[in-house]
């Protein structure tokens, strides 16, 4: 197959992102690493507090044991308790229904649904707090497939997740995936990947500077402006 051929095929698969991308966020990240702060004593000044949580803005959409591991400076015992606090902490926010849909999400998916086109969600979080997320939205059924870190698959900025999604749901080529998420480490996954748009959204942890800085294809508002871009990249790909 020509390289041609391969780009006029049309998108078949969106693998977005949760927190801050297809569920609000509204500070429960921040606030859950606060929480395994004060009990794994990860910072033990105001100061380095801050820089903490910098650094938390700054790896938004990583695989959370990989971010713990570095703040715990190597201390695997401490970055373990760590992140088991910071995952019962968010999955009990939650929980208590601090949890719901960015505006369009639902719809978005509905209509990249009615067009054939399959759905991933994916995150950073441990399985169990990705569990609680989508108990809590009534999304067990929404996505065809759901993926995290875990065993053989690498969470953001490796491109394992969106490349894991194209396997399960049989795509025939990466350029017929979009990857979207709300920080670069998403952006850059995707663009690792190989997909045909990596996409970063503005209602979450960066902004548009971070992602142009990243590479991404597409700044967009939100979830919700997704259809009408496959429409458009499935439309220049039949010029």
């Amino acid at each position: 197959m020509s390289s041609n051929q391969t780009l006029d095929t049309p998108v078949s698969l969106v693998v977005f992102d949760m927190a801050g991308t297809t569920v609000q966020d509204e500070g429960l990240v921040r606030r859950a690493f606060l929480a395994a702060d004060e009990h794994a004593g990860l910072a033990t000044t105001d100061a380095e507090r801050a820089r903490m949580l910098e650094y938390v803005d700054e790896t938004m959409g990583q695989s959370k044991i990989v971010v713990f591991r570095h703040l715990a400076h190597g201390d695997e015992e401490q970055a373990q308790a760590a992140n088991k606090v910071f995952e019962t902490a968010y999955a009990a926010m939650v929980a208590a229904g601090e949890c719901s849909p960015i505006p369009g999400a639902e719809n978005t998916f509905d209509r990249l649904r009615s067009d054939g086109v399959a759905i991933a969600l994916t995150t950073g979080f441990a399985h169990d707090t990705q569990n609680a997320i989508l108990d809590a939205l009534g999304w067990h059924e929404l996505a065809d497939v759901t993926l995290c870190p875990g065993h053989g698959v690498r969470g953001r900025p490796f491109p394992d997740m969106p490349l894991t999604a194209l396997m399960r749901t049989g795509g025939e080529s990466v350029h017929d995936m979009v990857v979207v998420g709300d920080s670069a480490s998403d952006v850059v996954s995707g663009l690792r990947a190989g997909a045909r748009a990596s996409v970063g959204v503005l209602t979450g942890a960066h902004d548009r500077a971070r992602f142009e800085q990243a590479g991404a294809t597409h700044v967009l508002g939100s979830v919700a402006d997704v259809p009408e871009l496959v429409e458009q990249v499935n439309a220049g790909a039949h010029r």
